[in-house]
């Protein structure tokens, strides 16, 4: 009888640890614009003890669908408020734990060769130096880059001159790689996906209040497995995530 209680008691405690470790593993649904800095966070994360972090990356309006279809997630990450407020009325991500990462800047970027320039101005001749080529953005119907980039050229009143002219990516990352293969003479990207391309060089910045302000919201969603999901939002918005943050290009949570 001992033997068998003693065995059932290992059984039970193994149990007890495996069960845990799987269910505490996170799962981030993140805009792809933060690929690049999101890993390392996740690493330092990890480093700290916590449970493993898994990062998927695409265009916060596919990623807001997938969580709305009943996608497997702990933290959604949106590039835009609109999108994260779409799963907030979906009641797909917990509205409480909502609190905003980051901040970005938009930018006009060109092959690293190409001698154009451009400075954002009422009717600045975008739609010339494309000639024959295409501006590579974000799918402006849906995807938060491409949405700020139509609104500041619209702001700038050059929106119909080269909306005939679109090279229409999935996400910010995939346009800034049409630009980097010489596909597209200039495309619109956040300034911190300019910065980790060497095949490419910042024409210029649109100012602020040409375009919605780029915050990133994030929340835990509704269907979350990992008890550690809200420390991750909390270890996000600690100093040192921050600075990593900043140093990356990407501004502080506005305030």
């Amino acid at each position: 009888m001992r033997l068998a209680w003693g065995l059932g008691l290992a059984v039970s405690l193994s149990l007890t640890v495996a069960i845990p470790a799987a269910a505490q593993e996170i799962r981030v649904l993140a805009a792809a614009s933060l690929s690049n800095v999101l890993d390392g966070l996740c690493a330092a994360w990890f480093a700290k003890g916590e449970p493993r972090c898994v990062a998927v990356y695409a265009a916060s309006s596919a990623l807001a669908r997938q969580i709305e279809n009943g996608a497997p997630g702990d933290v959604f990450i949106s590039a835009d408020e609109p999108w994260m407020k779409h799963v907030v009325d979906r009641k797909v991500v917990r509205p409480e734990t909502q609190r905003a990462l980051a901040t970005n800047l938009l930018a006009i970027i060109a092959p690293a060769g190409s001698k154009v320039a451009l400075a954002p101005a009422p009717n600045f001749p975008i739609a010339a130096a494309l000639g024959e080529g295409r501006l590579s953005l974000a799918d402006p119907d849906s995807v938060p880059a491409g949405r700020y980039a139509k609104a500041a050229l619209q702001h700038f009143g050059v929106w119909e001159q080269v909306s005939g002219k679109i090279a229409r990516a999935e996400n910010a990352r995939d346009a800034l790689a049409f630009v980097a293969r010489g596909v597209a003479p200039l495309g619109i990207v956040y300034g911190t996906d300019a910065r980790v391309e060497p095949k490419v060089r910042v024409v210029a910045s649109f100012p602020v209040g040409s375009h919605p302000p780029v915050v990133y919201p994030m929340a835990v969603t509704a269907n979350a497995r990992s008890p550690r999901a809200q420390a991750f939002l909390d270890f996000l918005l600690s100093p040192p995530s921050q600075a990593a943050l900043q140093e990356a290009g990407f501004g502080p949570p506005p305030k």
